[in-house]
């Protein structure tokens, strides 16, 4: 899934990190390997 907005927080569902967008760059988020997971509000 590709960061759209300032804001939007993403999950690893491997190690646990949690991370919140503040510079769209437009890529995706990886961490462990795999997808981070976009956590809805």
């Amino acid at each position: 899934m590709n960061v759209k907005k300032v804001g939007e927080k993403y999950h690893c569902n491997v190690c646990g990190n949690e991370v919140v967008v503040t510079k769209v760059g437009g890529g995706e988020l990886v961490c462990c390997g795999k997808p981070m997971e976009k956590i809805e509000e």
